[in-house]
């Protein structure tokens, strides 16, 4: 009889489960502990979602772009899922059909928005969330819904030639990543209809993970160095000159309507992409959200982001023991338990982290960007005690009197409940730092 490994029976049972329920399995993406952080709540809004097609013409076609002669051009669409604040009575909950890491398997995700419900009224300030490499519009749709409920609108883009089932030379990602994010905010600043009048593209934010970090890091200034067109993954012929320091082209990107940057996990530095004295261009104000073992982007190089973005006051939450997936990706969804034909890793793997509960990263993001958008993008002076703590949250004294209230050696972190910020840090630089 052959022995059976605890991975093993663990496998099975998930197979089994996927097996057994392909077309029910929820994969809610709206779920929020009990023990959540205090802004990590859905808010009073009532949701709304609609998926937009959006071509931007005559972009330069970087994939089929040779070594040498004039590059090809085309009309790079994209595709954009949209929730915003909905009108009032409308019935909450829907379902997205979305692929899998694989770029094969399709699955069912369960939310709260409801597809092409009558907006509310009044204006919303904009956030553009940018996925990955690979990823697409729905890895971060729990963030999407969670900013919807509090009064703004979402768009998530899936990036041409970098999406599960599209994903196409590394090359376009590094030149079109700030361009697309840039391209978005333009279309909906200039969108028709009920949709399009409750938009304030005047106050908006990026919110990009990974090499959606990337770009959101150049929109907001940071050019590449001088070298990087060069390096041997990089577009052909120097094209992306287009997104470096110094540049006309550069200076041209960045916008005035972007009041806000959150960068879950950005690559970049860790290859040289970048230097301090491009980040140090960066004016915006920046949240980085990141792992300490981080070993994609390298958690030392986005502690160097963290140090070099002078320009700006910033923060850097840090997940302890958390790896590359701390903070942005939505659960994994219950088929990416078992092997993919088309991958060498499970699935699971491209959503999950090895330490922390991803319902728990994903409470504690969301706690801590609401904050930050609410700050930047509403001038709320109420959430800046927020983002006032003291470094390691460990430290944190939770001292109350008998009625519950806190007491002059309270120090615990604001909004956390008692014992439940253990495991991360906090910290801040003032411009000019």
């Amino acid at each position: 009889m052959r022995k059976t490994t605890p991975l093993a029976a663990a496998l099975g049972l998930a197979t089994a489960a996927v097996m057994a329920t392909p077309l029910t399995a929820q994969n809610r993406i709206d779920l929020v502990r009990p023990d959540a952080p205090s802004l990590a709540s859905y808010g009073n809004y009532l949701i709304g979602v609609t998926t937009r097609q959006f071509v931007n013409p005559g972009q330069i076609d970087i994939v089929n772009t040779e070594a040498d002669g004039t590059p090809p051009t085309y009309d790079r669409s994209l595709t954009v899922e949209i929730w915003y604040p909905a009108a009032e009575g409308t019935e909450q909950g829907g379902t997205y059909r979305a692929l899998l890491r694989d770029g094969e398997t399709e699955v069912m995700l369960t939310g709260r928005a409801a597809r092409d419900a009558a907006p509310a009224h009044g204006e919303y300030p904009l956030v553009i969330l940018s996925h990955g490499y690979p990823g697409n519009r729905f890895l971060m749709s729990h963030l999407g819904e969670n900013l919807a409920s509090k009064g703004y609108v979402v768009a998530a883009i899936d990036h041409r030639d970098s999406t599960y089932d599209d994903q196409g030379a590394f090359g376009s990602t590094l030149v079109n990543r700030p361009w697309d994010q840039r391209f978005v905010l333009d279309s909906l600043a200039t969108l028709d209809g009920d949709l399009g009048a409750i938009i304030d593209a005047d106050n908006s934010a990026i919110v990009g993970y990974s090499m959606g970090g990337y770009g959101a890091l150049i929109f907001a200034g940071g050019g590449v160095t001088g070298e990087a067109p060069d390096f041997s993954y990089s577009a052909p012929q120097r094209l992306l000159e287009r997104n470096m320091a110094g540049t006309e082209s550069l200076a041209s990107l960045v916008d005035p309507r972007i009041k806000a940057v959150a960068a879950f996990a950005p690559w970049g530095r860790n290859t040289n992409f970048w230097d301090a004295e491009g980040l140090s261009a960066i004016e915006k104000p920046l949240l980085l959200i990141a792992g300490s073992v981080d070993d994609v982007s390298g958690y030392d190089f986005i502690r160097q982001i963290f140090a070099e973005t002078t320009g700006t006051t910033r923060h850097l939450l840090t997940f302890e023991n958390g790896n590359h997936n701390a903070g942005a990706p939505i659960p994994a969804p219950l088929e990416s338990w078992v092997a993919s034909p088309a991958l060498n890793f499970i699935p699971f793997d491209h959503y999950a982290d090895p330490v922390w509960d991803t319902v728990r990263l994903n409470d504690i993001s969301a706690h801590f960007v609401t904050a930050f958008l609410d700050v930047h993008l509403r001038e709320d002076v109420s959430r800046a005690p927020y983002l006032d703590l003291m470094p390691k949250a460990i430290d944190g004294v939770w001292a109350v009197d008998e009625a519950g209230t806190p007491t002059a050696d309270f120090t615990y972190w604001h909004g956390f409940q008692n014992r439940t910020a253990v495991g991360l840090r906090f910290e801040t630089l003032p411009a000019g730092q």
